[in-house]
C-alpha cells in the first residue's frame, strides 16, 4: 500500500539546521492582460461607446462656433470677445484634463466619463436659456471643465483595454467620433439658428448630448486591465507627470498637439466672419454646411490610424501636417469653392495628425499612460484656447491674410517637431 506523502511547511529559520533543503522564494504570479480583440462583440461595443463619447464631447464643445457672428451682434461684443464662448470652454477643459486622469485612478474610467458627459450636456441646456453674455460664459467655462473628464480618460481606456494590434484603428474611430460630433454640433446649431434662434439651437445639441451619454454608459464594457488606487497620492501623480518629460519624444508630441489644434480652431473660428460678410454673404445654414468638411476628417482619422499601423506612424504624421498647411494656403484664394477646398484639406490634415499623435503618445509613454495622455490633451486644448483667441487679433489687424500667416507659422514648427519625434523614437 502506498500512502501519499505529507506536505511539510518549512520556515526560513529551519533552513540552516537542515542543509539538504533549499529555500525557494515564490513571487506572486502576474495575471496576463485581458485585451479586447478585434472582431469580438466586446471590442465593437467599446469602439461604438467611445465613438459616442467623442461625438458628445465635440458636439457640445464646438456647437457655439458657427454662432459667434450672432453672439457678436446680439450681445454687442467684438469677434475676439465672441470667441471666448469657445476659448473659455477649451481653456478650462485643458486644465481639467490635467487632473482628470488622476481622478480616474480612484473613481474609475467609465464612471468619470459618464458623469462628465452628463454634466456637460446639462450645462449646454442651461446656456440655451442664459439671460446675458456673462452667464453664458460662466456655464460654457463650467461645461469645458466637466468635459475634461472625457478625452484623456478615453485615450487611456483604449491604451489599457484594446489589443496593441488594434489600437491605431480603435483610436482612429474614436477620433472619427470627435470629427462627427464637431460637424453635427456646428451644422445643427447653424441650421436651427437661422430658422429660429441660437437658443433652441443650443437646446437641441444639449439633448443630443444626453442621448449620447446614455448610449455610452450602456455600451462601454467595464475596465479589465485597471485597478483603482485608493486616495489621491500627490507625490505619485507629480512623479508620473514629471517622468514623461524625461522621454524626449513626448514633449514634442505635446507641442504638435498644441500647434495643430491651434491652427485648426483658428481656421474655423474666423472663416465664419469672412464668409458671412461681403462678397460671400453666406447664411447661417450655408455657413453650417461648410462644417460638413468634418466628414472628410472622419475618414481621414480612421484611415490615418490604419495607415499608421501598416506603413508607420512617422510617415503619416508629417504628411498630415503638410496637407493642413497646403489647405491653409489654398484658403487665401477669393473663389468660394477654393476656400471650401482649403478648409477640407485643413480638416483632413488636422485629423490625420491628431489621430497619429494620439496613438504615438500611448505607444511611446513608458508607463503611466493616463498621465501622458492628459499632458498631450492639456497642450492640445490650450492650443485651441490660446491660438483660437490670438487669431482674433490677427483678423482685426489685417484680415484673413494675417490669420493664414499665423497658421502657417504654427504648422511649420509642427512639421519640424514631427520629424524630430521620428528621429528620437528610432534611436
Amino acid at each position: 500500500m502506498f500512502r501519499a506523502a505529507e506536505k511539510q511547511e518549512i520556515t526560513a529559520s529551519e533552513v540552516p539546521s537542515r542543509p539538504e533543503l533549499t529555500l525557494v522564494r515564490s513571487e506572486p504570479a502576474v495575471e496576463p492582460r485581458q485585451y479586447l480583440t478585434r472582431g469580438t462583440p466586446a471590442f465593437r461595443r467599446a469602439t461604438i461607446a467611445l465613438f459616442l463619447s467623442g461625438f458628445a464631447t465635440f458636439s457640445l464643445l464646438y456647437c457655439v462656433q458657427p454662432l459667434m457672428p450672432i453672439f457678436s451682434e446680439d450681445f454687442g461684443v467684438t469677434p475676439a470677445a465672441s470667441s471666448l464662448s469657445l476659448s473659455l470652454s477649451t481653456g478650462f477643459l485643458a486644465f481639467a484634463i490635467f487632473g482628470a486622469a488622476a481622478v480616474s485612478e480612484s473613481l474609475g474610467r467609465r464612471s468619470l466619463m459618464f458623469i462628465s458627459l452628463l454634466g456637460a450636456a446639462l450645462c449646454t441646456l442651461v446656456c440655451s436659456v442664459s439671460p446675458n453674455w456673462h452667464v453664458l460664459l460662466v456655464f460654457r467655462a463650467l461645461e469645458g471643465f466637466l468635459l475634461g473628464g472625457v478625452p484623456a480618460v478615453a485615450m487611456t481606456y483604449l491604451a489599457e483595454e484594446i489589443e496593441p494590434r488594434g489600437l491605431g484603428g480603435a483610436m482612429g474611430l474614436y477620433i472619427a467620433g470627435n470629427a462627427f460630433g464637431g460637424m453635427a454640433g456646428r451644422v445643427v446649431t447653424g441650421t436651427i439658428a437661422e430658422f429660429f434662434s441660437w437658443r433652441p439651437a443650443l437646446a437641441a445639441v444639449g439633448i443630443l448630448g444626453l442621448i449620447a451619454a446614455t448610449g455610452f454608459l450602456y455600451l462601454l464594457p467595464p475596465s479589465r486591465n485597471f485597478t483603482p488606487r485608493k486616495g489621491f497620492d500627490v507625490a505619485f501623480h507629480a512623479k508620473a507627470w514629471g517622468g514623461h518629460f524625461g522621454n524626449p519624444a513626448l514633449p514634442l508630441l505635446f507641442a504638435i498637439g498644441f500647434l495643430v489644434m491651434g491652427s485648426f480652431v483658428t481656421v474655423y473660428n474666423y472663416a465664419g466672419f469672412r464668409l458671412v460678410a461681403a462678397p460671400y454673404n453666406l447664411s447661417q445654414t450655408e455657413l453650417g454646411l461648410i462644417f460638413t468638411a468634418y466628414l472628410f476628417g472622419i475618414v481621414a482619422s480612421w484611415a490615418a490610424g490604419l495607415l499608421g499601423d501598416r506603413i508607420g506612424h512617422f510617415v503619416v504624421l508629417p504628411a498630415g501636417v503638410l496637407i493642413a498647411a497646403l489647405g491653409a494656403a489654398v484658403t487665401l484664394a477669393t473663389s468660394l469653392p477654393l476656400i471650401i477646398l482649403g478648409i477640407v484639406l485643413v480638416t483632413i490634415g488636422f485629423f490625420m495628425t491628431h489621430s497619429v499623435a494620439s496613438a504615438l503618445v500611448g505607444r511611446l509613454a513608458r508607463g503611466a499612460k493616463g498621465h501622458a495622455s492628459s499632458l498631450y490633451l492639456l497642450a492640445y486644448y490650450l492650443g485651441s484656447s490660446i491660438a483660437g483667441s490670438l487669431g482674433g487679433y490677427f483678423w482685426l489687424d489685417d484680415g484673413w491674410n494675417a490669420v493664414v500667416a499665423f497658421i502657417l507659422i504654427m504648422l511649420a514648427i509642427c512639421l519640424v517637431s514631427a520629424f524630430a519625434v521620428a528621429r528620437l523614437a528610432r534611436r
